[in-house]
């Protein structure tokens, strides 16, 4: 049996209707926007990249990471904003220490 485009839009369109947004924001941002498995796949080996980089730099002392941010929001898919990306990811327990960093300095200097 073939797979319905159309049937799975609906169903998905339903799922995303039960989503708790305050829990799940980012999971819900990826139905919304669309995200493909490969940009999705993509945006987590972006953000284990950036992770690294982070622990490196701050073992070696290094107290401000606004490149890193910078870096991260201009690689991120353009379908994402990164401020609502960042929050959303955080909110969902992802990289806590690297996306705590980065609202500490979006709430700082914005980006």
């Amino acid at each position: 049996m073939a797979w319905d485009n159309n049937l799975a839009t609906f169903q998905l369109q339903l799922l995303s209707k039960i989503i708790d947004i305050n829990k799940y924001p980012f999971t819900r941002l990826v139905m919304e926007y669309k995200l493909t498995e490969d940009e999705y796949n993509d945006l987590f080996t972006l953000l284990e990249v950036t992770n690294q980089e982070y622990v490196q730099q701050k073992e070696e002392g290094l107290l401000n990471y606004s490149s890193n941010l910078v870096k991260f929001a201009g690689m991120l898919n353009e379908k994402l904003d990164p401020t609502v990306t960042i929050f959303a990811l955080h909110k969902e327990g992802y990289y806590p220490d690297l996306l705590a960093e980065f609202i500490k300095l979006l709430e700082k200097d914005g980006l």
